[in-house]
């Protein structure tokens, strides 16, 4: 079943949604959920059930847990989805998020998915440590604006624009003493600079490092053309060539994330139904900031069976 009312666009949540006690329902209830949990816990060695249902959100949040966790909640959901018979037009991921968008894709078998962010997020973690820093959300300000105040920064540290989510958001990253001047520069300015919970300076040059090895990793699987279209991170386009898209993932690591332009490419492409399909509504709540005035357009989002019922219901009414 896909909509009459419109083309529907899959969104996969990224690092930052996840929370305690995310995808005990669908455990609870359904064994195909089961099972996806059962091969996260053999492709990655960790207790990843546990880490998602009983914390501590420390070692959740740890890059090394949480990539394969939110990946593995993501992928019950929309394996959910898939049962309950919706068939999106688009498929689309923010950061991390980008691997689930892959796996519905068909790009990557689940297991290779898991493997990947596995991977990922050991390299990341590892680049966190080698290169402390974090990232903070500008709100407030558009990225021309960000970009010129980061243009105007007077140490030597690093700090870049790593994520574009809409017109008025945007997460930059980078060390500790750069983030400080440039929150002051931001504050200056009228914008305003909140530090997120992240361990790791993530799509800056403080991880770039990871990016050779990951191409290591990466060169052990196979990636297949995908069936649905996807509209990558790192070029805001769609891609159809596997080698091509390796290319990118590899990239997308320490590449800005360009979130607002995949979201007015998809409001381009008369997409009506957007349905954010991972743990919480940070995907959700960015549609409201980008979606013009007067633009019909459902959002809606489930992590629980409960949820995912209210979807179906309102899709089908």
């Amino acid at each position: 079943m896909s909509s009459s009312a419109g083309k529907i666009a899959v969104l996969f949540p990224g690092q930052g949604s996840q929370f305690v006690g995310m995808g005990k329902e669908f455990l609870a209830t359904d064994p195909a959920a089961e099972a996806l949990m059962e091969l996260a816990e053999k492709v990655t060695g960790f207790p990843v059930r546990s880490l998602c249902l009983d914390g501590p959100l420390e070692e959740l949040t740890r890059a090394v847990h949480l990539q394969p966790a939110i990946t593995v909640i993501n992928l019950i959901c929309w394996q959910a989805l898939r049962q309950a018979g919706i068939a999106p037009d688009f498929v689309v991921g923010h950061s991390l998020g980008e691997y689930s968008a892959l796996c519905a894709a068909g790009v990557l078998t689940p297991e290779d998915t898991l493997r990947l962010v596995t991977e990922r997020g050991r390299l990341m973690e590892r680049e966190g440590l080698k290169h402390p820093g974090g990232m903070q959300a500008v709100l407030g300000l558009t990225l021309e604006e960000v970009l010129g105040i980061l243009d105007r920064l007077t140490g030597n540290g690093t700090v870049t624009a790593a994520n574009h989510n809409s017109e008025k958001q945007v997460v930059i990253s980078g060390d500790f003493a750069a983030l400080a001047e440039a929150a002051a520069l931001v504050a200056a300015q009228g914008g305003k600079a909140i530090p997120l919970q992240v361990s790791v300076a993530n799509h800056s040059p403080l991880v770039a490092e990871a990016v050779p090895d990951f191409e290591q990793a990466m060169a052990k699987v196979v990636f297949q053309s995908p069936t649905l279209p996807v509209f990558f991170n790192v070029t805001a386009a769609e891609e159809q060539e596997p080698a091509a898209i390796r290319g990118i993932m590899a990239r997308q690591i320490a590449s800005r994330v360009r979130w607002f332009e995949i979201i007015n490419e998809l409001l381009a492409r008369e997409t009506r139904i957007f349905i954010e399909v991972g743990p919480k509504t940070v995907l959700t709540g960015l549609l409201k900031k980008i979606v013009p005035k007067g633009y019909l357009y459902q959002g809606l989002q489930f992590d629980t069976p409960t949820a995912l019922a209210d979807c179906l219901r309102k899709l089908a009414g």
